[in-house]
């Protein structure tokens, strides 16, 4: 039989372009877990974000060429404010051995 592997997404706030100030209040430092804090975190960001996370918590992969195999980073779609997060992976056993 062959070994499922689950995954958990941690979403990291890691910058906020602009004058730095997000207008839903998102701070850099801000972390959600998917699936459980889903409605927690900006819609239209999470909206955006969404097939990145499905991708990530699937176990597929980004290119080298991009930011990483099991990390990547993406903003919010305010232009004016763009919150930039970076999505990352763990295997869901690693989270509850530690």
């Amino acid at each position: 039989m062959k070994h499922v592997v689950q995954y958990k997404v941690k979403i990291e706030v890691i910058d906020i372009l602009g004058e730095g100030v997000c207008s839903m209040k998102q701070q850099v430092g801000d972390t959600y877990n998917y699936p459980e804090d889903r409605g927690k975190m900006c819609p239209s960001s999470f909206y955006v974000l969404y097939p990145w996370i499905m991708v990530m918590q699937s176990g597929g992969r980004f290119t080298e060429e991009g930011d990483g195999s099991d990390f990547m980073t993406s903003g919010c779609p305010d232009y004016r404010h763009q919150v930039v997060y970076r999505i990352s992976r763990s295997e869901a056993n690693e989270e509850s051995e530690s």
